[in-house]
């Protein structure tokens, strides 16, 4: 047996995890970050970059397939899904390079194999004790199942999409949300059939109303299509595919069905509830500084109830990091966190929807400014339809902004701004937005609640 000491101990190296042991290492403690597969997470290896340059690969499809529109000549003649993973793995094998060099620069120790909690301030790794005067809990989140639904086969998770080596004929994805939207974005682009399955009214049924509305209507021009509101049952698969059978009785056929559900927090069987920490329903619980009810333990990221994002994971390390080393960070509203789906269109979104901030404020104190990208030049030249919702309060701040439309995920950073800080669109009508962007239609949105549209009536 081995003993290792530090001020701060990490328990999983994923997108909360290692923004903590940056940030504390910045400011002079000494970190030991555990980490039992690789750094980085699932954001990094098997989340958010290598969907994202699946989606990438996708446009680039819809691209070629419609380039005599654009008086290029081209022809699509296929998806080499050999080339598509050696490009997706050059970005993560990179961007994994980078951060472990980022690591080893900034002083911190990592410790390879599986950690358990073992007292509030020590953490067991194989043979070794990781002695920590504080500890963060950073062990992220799994894809989620449904109760008797059972992975394997031709029923999948997003990890397994991941390294499909063939195009499904016929994808049928169970979920609506995020995920479920993303893949079934990709595999249509190249070429196959897909059937979402979504419980709840709406697809994105997080999103703004009137943007599920518009999403809807999009995936139905491309084809996509999708059940609303009736609960899965049941699944077989045979030689020939899944066949998925709804509450109604209703049933579809396919060659794979996506579970795409949600996740679920990797909290079992690591020491967590023997050591006293507050649990609920698999979630670690904290208060509003991140701390559980254990003093000297924090946790981050997936395993804390609330939006499950990469960037909600590094805001909070960074959060926690500081508020170790005694700087009192100020805590950021779970509002203000922006949100992105990139799918095809893209729905990009911070704050609070309409339906919320009536809910919060009154039917009479909400006003709200929905600009069409119609009226945008930039979109009508990359043929995006969508729209930019701006929600305020009546005379006062912005309280929501809400778009969907092709790249929008690029404006949501001043949309944050304006959420965050609580701007006034008064305030920001002043501020030219270059000509011609689709970051004009945002302007337009806060030109138009502040009483002086232009390019709008």
């Amino acid at each position: 047996m081995s003993e290792q000491n530090f001020d701060l101990v990490v328990l999983g190296a994923g997108s909360g995890g290692y923004a903590a042991a940056l940030r504390a290492a910045e400011l002079g403690l000494t970190v030991g970050l555990i980490e039992k597969g690789k750094v980085g997470g699932t954001c990094l290896h098997v989340g958010c970059i290598p969907t994202k340059a699946l989606l990438h690969s996708a446009e680039i499809a819809d691209h070629a397939r419609d380039a005599a529109r654009f008086g290029v000549q081209a022809t699509l003649n296929g998806i080499d899904l050999g080339a598509v993973a050696q490009y997706r793995d050059s970005i993560v094998s990179s961007k994994w390079k980078g951060l472990q060099g980022l690591i080893k620069a900034r002083g911190i120790t990592t410790i390879e194999g599986e950690g358990r909690l073992t007292s509030p301030t020590t953490v067991q790794v194989g043979d070794v004790t990781v002695i920590g005067k504080n500890v963060v809990l950073a062990t992220g989140s799994y894809s989620r199942t449904l109760p008797g639904l059972e992975i394997g086969g031709r029923v999948i998770t997003s990890e397994q999409a991941l390294n499909l080596d063939f195009v499904p004929r016929k994808a049928l994805v169970l979920g609506g949300g995020v995920i479920g939207v993303e893949f079934s974005s990709v595999w249509k682009s190249w070429g196959a059939d897909v059937q979402i399955i979504e419980a709840l009214p709406h697809l994105v049924p997080n999103e703004d109303e009137s943007v599920s509305k518009q999403f809807e209507r999009a995936f139905r021009k491309r084809g996509i299509e999708f059940s609303l509101g009736v609960r899965f049952q049941s699944v077989t698969q045979d030689d020939q595919g899944v066949h998925v059978t709804l509450e109604n009785g209703a049933t579809f056929d396919g060659d794979i069905l996506l579970v795409a559900v949600g996740r679920g927090p990797v909290t079992a069987n690591l020491g967590y509830e023997e050591v006293g920490v507050a649990m609920d329903r698999g979630f670690v619980l904290t208060n509003e500084r991140l701390q559980t009810n254990v003093p000297g333990v924090y946790a981050v990221g997936d395993i804390v109830p609330g939006l499950q994002l990469a960037h909600r994971g590094f805001l909070q390390g960074i959060f926690v990091a500081e508020e170790i080393a005694g700087l009192n960070p100020i805590r950021l509203e779970e509002s203000t966190i922006p949100r992105v789906t990139y799918s095809d269109p893209e729905v990009a979104s911070v704050g609070i929807t309409e339906a919320k901030a009536k809910e919060t404020y009154g039917d009479d104190q909400v006003v709200a400014y929905d600009y069409n990208l119609a009226g945008n030049g930039k979109s009508h030249i990359l043929e995006t339809s969508g729209s930019v919702k701006v929600v305020r309060v009546k005379d006062g701040p912005v309280v929501g902004v809400h778009m969907i439309g092709a790249r929008v995920g690029e404006l949501i950073g001043e949309a944050q701004l304006a959420v965050g800080w609580e701007a006034y669109p008064e305030d920001i009508a002043p501020y030219i937005h270059a000509h011609p962007t689709q970051n004009e239609a945002l302007g337009e949105a806060f030109l138009a609640l502040a009483g002086k549209p232009l390019h709008a009536i």
